[in-house]
């Protein structure tokens, strides 16, 4: 049994173990703290000197197709790992108390959290779906049953329908792309299929429309405009450990798909950038004012996750199987580290500010930064870290991902992609303006009539907050502990 086995069955016997009566929160803290653990061990254990995946280990479900359980990790699988076993892990840790269904509660979160693990670290392409459908799951439960908001109910349905769409959309896409190198035998291992696309088995026209389907499928997941408009609503309806864990980690998995099929499908993207291209910049300027516009925290914090992947897409687009220089793509999954971890912070402390004060919006809020400090602290790091402030790993992924945008420039006219940089950079600007505008307004100022006190984070909620912050400045200001493990 590998190490990746361990890591992906303990929230699932976690969850066994809750439902036959063991503690809920300590459980789930303990089976995420040992995640947390053999994670690290995993990520000593990786060679980066070595290619392909590591730490493998294989079973085979069906012969006919050949359907394998495998896992393994290469740098981009290890990366996402350690981020999910660093938000499951605060997100349990900071999970508020819950009145009533407290095993469902905990159970769901360590489902979602085995998924996206799961997910993450299968080299077959079935288990590889599979489980980020066993995520997706609980995420109706949780917010239809401890969600906020009178319209929660409706909201659990919208996400349900917009993922289960993407999902087929998705399921179509890969089917398609697993026909189209089928010779020699269908198989759903990402190795073998890796090695058949670079043989040129798919022709570029069927790149073209396979690549179409899967960027529409992924795109819906991860909320590419304009397939955007659940994600917001859903995040700020949903409980703050769901909303850690959902806008910190699972929806990377569409650009964690993207990241592995793009390079197989050269010729797709080189039919499609432009449209990506426009796309993109929907995320960045149209979320980004529609951020701007937000009064309460909870829906600023939902559209800026929403906003911040457009760069991630930049990143992707800015790839060409032409030139095969990287840094677009390294910058996109560094930018993806640090705004899992960082939008998990915000989340986490915007949940127990609602607890402590009873609101989110902010117009009712102010003055608070008196009276709790260290949370205002806290927030600021989580808030400069998502604005892309130097220091942090986010802006470490997004000057990658500008500088990939200008990747063979050479003093001419600019193209389309490089257009679309330079829009995005305003993309920055308005970062700024509302991570600042949202801080003055709760923080700073006068404190209104009527605001309850709000006690400080007590210093056992220190832990998780203080992990996450220093994983944003860990890698900040040494991204080569992840730019090394990248190979593309």
């Amino acid at each position: 049994m590998s190490i990746l086995d361990i890591i992906i069955l303990l929230p699932l016997i976690g969850a066994l173990a809750i439902a036959c009566g063991a503690p809920p929160r300590i459980t789930a803290i303990g089976v995420t703290g040992a995640n947390l653990a053999l994670g690290v061990v995993a990520w000593i254990l990786f060679d980066p000197n070595k290619e392909g995946f590591q730490l493998v280990a294989s079973r085979v479900v069906a012969k006919v197709p050949e359907i394998s359980y495998a896992v393994g990790i290469d740098g981009l699988s290890l990366i996402m790992l350690l981020l999910s076993v660093i938000v499951s892990f605060c997100a349990m840790w900071m999970a508020p108390r819950v009145g009533s269904r407290e095993k469902l509660y905990f159970s769901s979160l360590l489902f979602i959290s085995a998924g996206a693990l799961g997910a993450f670290c299968s080299t077959d392409v079935f288990f590889f779906y599979a489980f980020h459908e066993l995520a997706l799951i609980p995420t109706f439960f949780m917010i239809g049953i401890w969600g906020t908001g009178e319209d929660r109910v409706n909201t659990a349905w919208k996400i349900t329908i917009y993922l289960a769409v993407g999902s087929i959309v998705l399921l179509a896409g890969l089917i398609a792309f697993q026909m189209q190198l089928s010779q020699g035998g269908l198989t759903f291992d990402f190795t073998t299929l890796q090695e058949r696309a670079a043989s040129g088995a798919i022709s570029a026209e069927a790149q073209g429309w396979i690549f179409l389907t899967l960027l529409i499928g992924f795109g819906i997941l991860v909320s590419l405009f304009p397939f955007h408009s659940w994600a917001a609503p859903a995040y700020a309806s949903a409980p703050a450990p769901t909303s850690m864990l959902h806008a910190g980690v699972l929806k990377k998995f569409g650009l964690y798909g993207l990241l592995r099929f793009t390079p197989m499908l050269p010729e797709g993207l080189e039919t499609w950038r432009n449209l990506l291209l426009v796309l993109l910049i929907g995320n960045i300027l149209f979320v980004g004012f529609v951020t701007l516009a937000q009064k309460h925290l909870d829906g600023l914090l939902g559209n800026s996750s929403v906003m911040h992947m457009g760069y991630v897409f930049l990143g992707i687009a800015s790839w060409s199987a032409a030139t095969g220089e990287p840094i677009g793509l390294t910058g996109a999954v560094l930018l993806m580290f640090g705004h899992g971890i960082s939008i998990a912070l915000l989340f986490g402390l915007a949940g127990k500010l609602r607890d402590r004060v009873g609101t989110l919006e902010m117009e009712k809020l102010g003055g608070l930064g008196k009276q709790i400090p260290i949370f205002s602290f806290l927030f600021g790091l989580a808030a400069f870290a998502s604005a892309g402030l130097p220091g942090f790993a986010n802006f470490s992924g997004e000057v990658m991902v500008f500088f990939g945008g200008f990747q063979g420039y050479q003093g001419e006219s600019f193209t389309n992609l490089q257009w679309a940089t330079i829009l995005a950079l305003w993309g920055v600007v308005i970062s700024a303006v509302y991570m600042l505008r949202a801080y003055r307004s709760i923080f700073l100022g006068e404190q209104p009539d009527g605001l309850k006190g709000a006690e400080d984070v007590v210093l056992i909620q220190r832990i998780p907050c203080t992990l996450l912050v220093v994983s944003l400045l860990v890698i900040g200001f040494y991204p080569r502990l992840f730019s090394d493990l990248l190979t593309f």
